[in-house]
């Protein structure tokens, strides 16, 4: 009888366990494997655009020196006859906000001979044109799509301009400058080396891939409301 009890006690205490290690493994092995590919999906893109096209830097230079015709300079200069209200609740930190694609981060300043720095951190102002608020020469905006290796796949997402491609002809644009919110819309989109309408009140733009001299421009008009 003693017997009997312990050998039913081993066949259905000590064998369970087994096939659950046995599941345990197999179900940590696939979490793994799956680990690995979405890694891989993540920063695929960062690791081709650090690694096997030479850099970001190379990129960078790209993005930051669109080629301007020699007459594209030379500006109607615009009457700024609008702004809108200060609002004491917004933050004097500089922001854009793209509701469609869903980007939400800092504009950061930065003068030409030092626009990396800029870019590292995802959007940038191209100094030497205008701002929200002194609109006689086009605000432009300019972020790299792919990053850095230190960027998470969401960082990617909210700061650069990865999802610009995305952005539509009427699509809302916002940006709080000085604790005023300027609202833009999308009228117009282009592809190519060159800037093709100066007219706009806001530029957005990034290279179309790697290291492609191709680039994805945005023009949009501030609302007056």
């Amino acid at each position: 009888m003693h017997y009997e009890i312990y050998h039913s006690y081993s066949l259905e205490n000590s064998q369970p366990p087994k096939k659950s290690h046995g599941f345990l493994v197999k179900a940590a092995k696939l979490t793994a494997i799956l680990g690995i590919v979405f890694l891989l999906i993540s920063f695929l893109p960062a690791v081709w655009y650090n690694i096997l096209s030479g850099g970001t830097q190379k990129i960078s230079q790209l993005l930051a020196k669109p080629q301007i015709k020699k007459d594209a300079l030379k500006y109607q200069e615009k009457k700024v006859d609008y702004q809108p209200q200060i609002d004491n609740s917004l933050s004097f930190d500089t922001k854009l906000k793209i509701p469609s694609i869903r980007v939400d981060t800092k504009i950061h300043e930065a003068v030409l001979d030092n626009y990396e720095s800029a870019l590292k951190l995802g959007v940038w102002r191209v100094s030497d044109f205008g701002s929200p608020y002194d609109r006689s020469k086009p605000t432009i905006l300019a972020a790299h799509r792919y990053g850095y290796l230190a960027w998470s796949n969401l960082y990617r997402r909210l700061n650069s301009f990865y999802n610009l491609p995305k952005l539509k002809v009427g699509d809302i644009v916002e940006i709080d400058w000085q604790q005023r919110k300027y609202v833009y819309s999308v009228y117009a989109e282009s592809k190519g080396e060159e800037i093709t309408d100066y007219s706009a009140d806001l530029i957005l733009y990034t290279c179309e891939t790697l290291n492609s001299p191709i680039r994805i421009f945005k023009y949009a008009r501030l609302l007056g409301i």
